[in-house]
């Protein structure tokens, strides 16, 4: 199987935006990849990698899933290119989904949290959102220190000539 085609910086395949402070302030219960309505300008605009979701979240409306706050900003590249850059945009989740995550929003004051905006092999523009319970300042010291740990035992280890 031949390789994409880039057009001009572009990406065809592979993370667009991510959420890097998700998995740090708030426990991740469990992922879904969620499709996501865009436009043309707004996937072109994607595609350049640009796009930020830190400040976005996911919540409930009239019976669907929209994200929130997530910035993709205008595309340059055409005239016809103008879209409101932090708009509601609708996301693609099965009957199932969207009432399993409404009740789990509702019940237990979970969030849905924006991980990542990524296109599969196909190009298809996807965002893996999180359910999730918000960390505490405790918890978040603790993951730091985990995270310490884990990274001097492997240096450790690597220096011992064990390689774990």
């Amino acid at each position: 199987m031949a390789a994409p085609k880039k057009k001009s910086g572009m990406i065809s395949h592979g993370i667009a935006a991510q959420n890097r402070k998700g998995r740090f302030d708030y426990t991740i219960l469990e992922t879904v990849e969620a499709g996501l309505v865009l436009k043309g300008p707004e996937v072109k605009s994607l595609r350049l990698g640009r796009a930020t979701i830190t400040e976005a979240y996911a919540g409930e409306r009239d019976g669907e899933i929209w994200l929130y706050n997530s910035y993709i900003p205008e595309y340059q590249g055409g005239v016809l290119s103008r879209f409101d850059t932090r708009a509601p945009r609708k996301l693609l989740l099965n009957r199932k989904q969207i009432s399993h995550f409404i009740g789990a929003i509702t019940r237990s004051g979970a969030s849905l949290v924006p991980l990542d905006i990524h296109f599969n092999a196909r190009g298809v523009a996807k965002v893996t959102l999180g359910l999730g319970q918000g960390r505490k300042k405790e918890d978040k010291r603790h993951a730091i220190a985990e995270r310490d740990w884990q990274r001097d035992k492997a240096r450790l280890m690597r220096s011992k000539g064990r390689d774990y």
